[in-house]
C-alpha cells in the first residue's frame, strides 16, 4: 500500500481524543505484523485505549524512534465541505481530519515500513504511536514507562508533528487544571441566603488575569512567540437558571512556560486564590488535567545535526505549540520535532496535507534508514 492509501485507512478511523481506539490500533498492528515486524500493544490504564510500539531492526542496539499520535481532535464544525473521516483528494491536497495532525506522518512511516524491513538496519528504527496526545499528552507517559523492556536506550526520537519538514529544537511546556467551586443554591430574590459560586469564581478568574499580565513582563526567551510564558482561562461554566443563585462553577486554566520555567508552578498563585474561598464557606476542588515539560535541544546536539543532514534544511529554534517531545527528553532521550504538514491547518475544518509533503517525509525516513544501515 502506498502512503495515500494508508492515509485513507487511518483517516477513516474516527479516533477522536479520549475515546476508545482499538480500531486504528488493530489495523496498524496487523499492517506491521504482516511485514514480519515485531509489534507490542500497550494498553493504558483507561482500559479502552492503547499505545503501539514496533521495532524494525535489532532491539538490543541503540536506534531512533519515529513518534506520532493516533488521536485527533473532534470534527464537529459545520463548515466542513466534505466528510471529515473520509479522505478527499483535490489536486495536491488531501483533506480529512488528522491529515496534518498527525496521521500524515503515521502514514508516511507505515508506507516506508516494507523498505525499512528490507534495509538490513544496523541500528533499529522504532515506531511509537500514542493515544490522547490532544488531551495533554496523556498516553505516551505509559509507553515511556515501559521503554526499557521494549528496546535498548534510543539515541533519539523524531516527533512527527507538522513542522513543514523543518526540524524544531524547542517548545514550551504546558500544565492545565480545573477549578470547581461549590456554593449554596437559593432563589435569586434572596442572594443573602445563598453562596454564589459564579461570583466566587470571579476572584479566581481575576487572579488568573493578573498572573497572565505579570508574565508579559518576563522572563523572556526570544526564540518563542510570544517570548514569555503565558496563562489563560479557556473554559468557564456554571449555574442552571437566571433566577437561581448558582451553587456550582467550573473553570479550566492552562499555563505554558518557556524553557526553565515550570508551567505547573505558574498555576500555583491561582490555586492559592481558589483555596482561600474555603474560608468563605465554599467547597473548592483543584484537579490537574495534564502536564508536559518544555523541549530544549541544543543547536549542536547530534540529533539536530542528523536532522539537518537528512532533511537538507537548517533546524528551527522553537515553535509555540507543544508536543510529546518534552516527555521524551525528560525520559533521557534527545528529541526533535520534524513532520509533514503545517500546524496552521490543524484543528480546523477542511484540514489538509499536501501529497508533496508526504513524499518529502518519506524521503526523510529513508535517509534516516540509510544512516542506520551504515551503522
Amino acid at each position: 500500500m502506498d502512503t495515500i492509501e494508508i492515509l485513507a485507512r487511518l483517516v477513516a478511523f474516527p479516533s477522536v481524543v479520549s475515546t476508545p481506539n482499538a480500531g486504528i490500533v488493530d489495523w496498524i498492528r496487523a499492517h506491521l505484523e504482516n511485514l514480519g515486524i515485531h509489534v507490542t500493544v500497550l494498553t493504558g490504564p483507561e482500559g479502552d485505549r492503547s499505545n503501539i510500539f514496533a521495532t524494525i531492526g535489532p532491539r538490543d542496539v541503540a536506534g531512533y524512534i519515529l513518534s506520532g499520535h493516533m488521536d485527533v481532535v473532534p470534527a464537529g464544525e459545520p463548515s466542513w465541505t466534505s466528510e471529515p473521516f473520509a479522505l478527499r483528494k483535490e489536486a495536491d491536497r488531501l483533506y480529512g481530519r488528522g491529515t496534518t495532525d498527525m496521521k500524515g506522518f503515521l502514514a508516511a512511516a507505515l508506507a516506508a515500513a516494507p523498505d525499512l524491513a528490507r534495509a538490513n538496519l544496523g541500528r533499529p528504527i522504532h515506531l511509537a504511536f500514542s493515544y490522547d496526545e490532544e488531551a495533554g499528552c496523556r498516553g505516551v507517559p505509559h509507553l515511556l514507562a515501559r521503554l526499557k523492556e521494549l528496546c535498548a536506550h534510543p539515541q533519539g526520537a523524531i516527533i512527527g508533528e507538522p513542522s513543514r519538514m523543518q526540524a524544531v529544537r524547542a517548545h514550551k511546556g504546558k500544565a492545565a487544571a480545573r477549578v470547581t467551586i461549590a456554593g449554596r443554591a437559593g432563589h435569586s430574590s434572596r442572594p443573602d441566603l445563598a453562596l454564589n459560586a459564579i461570583h466566587a469564581m470571579s476572584k479566581v478568574l481575576n487572579a488568573a488575569v493578573d498572573e497572565a499580565r505579570k508574565l508579559t513582563l518576563g522572563p523572556f526567551d526570544p526564540v518563542f512567540e510570544p517570548p514569555y510564558s503565558t496563562l489563560q482561562a479557556g473554559v468557564i461554566s456554571g449555574g442552571r437558571a437566571l433566577n437561581i443563585v448558582p451553587d456550582n462553577c467550573h473553570l479550566d486554566l492552562e499555563a505554558r512556560g518557556i524553557a526553565d520555567v515550570d508551567p505547573e508552578e505558574l498555576l500555583v498563585p491561582i490555586k492559592h486564590s481558589a483555596e482561600m474561598l474555603g474560608e468563605q464557606g465554599f467547597s473548592v476542588d483543584w484537579t490537574p488535567l495534564s502536564a508536559y515539560p518544555a523541549l530544549s535541544l541544543a543547536k549542536d546536539a547530534p540529533l539536530a545535526t542528523l536532522l539537518e543532514e537528512i532533511t537538507g534544511r537548517p533546524s528551527l529554534a522553537a515553535v509555540s505549540y507543544g508536543t510529546e517531545a518534552g516527555l521524551y527528553q525528560a525520559a533521557g532521550i534527545d528529541a526533535i520535532i520534524c513532520g509533514p504538514g503545517d500546524i496552521d491547518r490543524a484543528h480546523k475544518p477542511d484540514e489538509f496535507i499536501l501529497e508533496t509533503e508526504l513524499q518529502e517525509c518519506h524521503r526523510m525516513i529513508m535517509a534516516l534508514a540509510k544512516q542506520c544501515a551504515q551503522a
